[in-house]
């Protein structure tokens, strides 16, 4: 295992120090080692300090460097490293490592991405068996523990009486409202949008061709949207014939959420999420910061990493006076003066309840920004709390007895049909 470690900066790598937005924080590392190394717990920093790191630049530009991570400390929403070049060790061309850039796990279009990597390769191995570094340089391997994650039972239930017992015990404050959100597999899911997730290997699967989808899908039923007066509202329909976006569903109603911790995977442990938001910061479907969170679903990928977040004049930017465009589309008379982070920020949003489903699901959505990662142990804005479900066929049960089934969580004839079917079919044990 070795850190891979690329930035755009020149000369970064001959300093002390480098501080790494959250976001670009396992990029390309394959989705089982992004699954361990994800919580960046005090166990976890200690073991990526052990590993070895190659420094390199975008752009295939400059020399690469050897070294390996001293301290990780977390800077608000970014990670301070701190590391050491190993001096004996001399800097590696770029002509010279680029035959076996796929040995080490590097795929070409990495170059051109400043992020922070974790690679499932011996990278001393590597480099010795290509003379890019004497043998003299070896270092033994380090021995590779998974961490094991801490299941707290105390937060786990087997019915819909425990679910609501626990759901009531919890704090709740009066400046502070609660929505919730149910995994079918507690292990499997994380609370990222669609338009975030990656295949396993680490590449994004959707998020480069953002602004096509929202195209093509408006393109080919234009006529769905003539309703929809602002972005938010397309993103929001788009999102309900599941075209992945920047939207995450949440809902008022803790028994919707329950219900979809349960419809699937029944040998797996489901998962019920709250979300804990302060009532200030909730924005409605017509809010300006709304819209511009929603708008950056227009433009291209490399408009978006075009930003420059510290730039004085960055309302006077190319990709932001495009931005600002698109917006006044929705709003003649919106002001260019789109404060910069909030492009980057994670918003919880009241959409208009434009469809059955939502209204069936209390629906809301919390809305990304660009490389937004809400950390799965929750932010000082949204605080998150987990209870895990099992029993899952019990409570779909009981949850019926509620009249939260198919048929009224998806209000369309055709699920009443199979629910229907389903409650009625000949059972020869009963």
């Amino acid at each position: 295992m070795y850190n891979l470690l690329i930035t755009a900066d020149d000369d970064a790598w001959d300093e002390s120090h480098y501080l790494y937005d959250k976001s670009r924080y396992l990029e390309y590392t394959h989705e089982e080692i992004s699954s361990i190394f994800k919580p960046l717990s005090s166990k976890n920093k200690k073991i990526l300090i052990t590993y070895p790191c190659l420094f390199m630049y975008e752009g295939k530009k400059s020399d690469a460097k050897v070294g390996y991570l001293t301290a990780i400390k977390e800077r608000g929403r970014n990670f301070l490293i701190e590391y050491k070049i190993i001096e004996d060790i001399p800097p590696i061309p770029f002509s010279s490592i680029e035959s076996i850039l796929l040995l080490l796990d590097i795929r070409d279009w990495e170059m051109n991405r400043t992020h922070w990597a974790v690679k499932d390769e011996n990278l001393f191995e590597r480099l010795i068996s290509e003379n890019l570094i004497d043998v003299s340089y070896n270092i033994s391997k380090n021995k590779y523990e998974k961490p094991t994650s801490k299941k707290n039972n105390k937060n786990k239930i087997k019915n819909v009486q425990e679910f609501i017992s626990k759901i009531f015990s919890l704090e709740k404050k009066i400046t502070f409202e609660v929505f919730y959100r149910g995994y079918s597999d507690k292990n499997k899911y994380k609370l990222e949008p669609s338009i975030f997730r990656k295949d396993e290997a680490g590449n994004y699967i959707y998020l480069d061709n953002e602004h096509i989808l929202y195209r093509e899908l408006i393109v080919s039923n234009s006529s769905d949207f003539t309703s929809d007066n602002y972005t938010l509202d397309k993103l929001v329909r788009m999102q309900h014939y599941s075209l992945p976006t920047r939207l995450l569903d949440i809902t008022s109603n803790p028994l919707i959420a329950l219900y979809f911790a349960c419809k699937t995977k029944y040998e797996e442990e489901g998962e019920v999420i709250l979300f804990s938001i302060k009532r200030t910061d909730i924005k409605y479907f017509d809010s300006d910061t709304a819209s511009c969170l929603a708008n950056l679903a227009r433009l291209p990928k490399h408009e978006k990493d075009s930003i420059d977040f510290k730039d004085e004049n960055f309302n006077k930017q190319v990709s932001i006076k495009r931005l600002t465009h698109f917006i006044r589309e929705e709003k003649s008379f919106f002001e260019p003066k789109i404060i910069a982070d909030d492009l980057r920020k994670i918003i919880c949003v009241k959409s208009k309840q434009s469809n059955d489903r939502i209204s069936s699901q209390s629906g809301a959505f919390l809305l990304y920004g660009i490389d937004a990662i809400l950390n799965e142990k929750g932010t000082n804005d949204i605080k998150v709390t987990r209870v895990t479900v099992i029993n899952k066929e019990t409570i779909l049960r009981e949850l019926d007895l509620l009249n939260i089934n198919e048929s009224t969580v998806f209000p369309y004839i055709e699920n009443s049909a199979k629910y229907v079917a389903s409650k009625y079919k000949f059972n020869k044990t009963t």
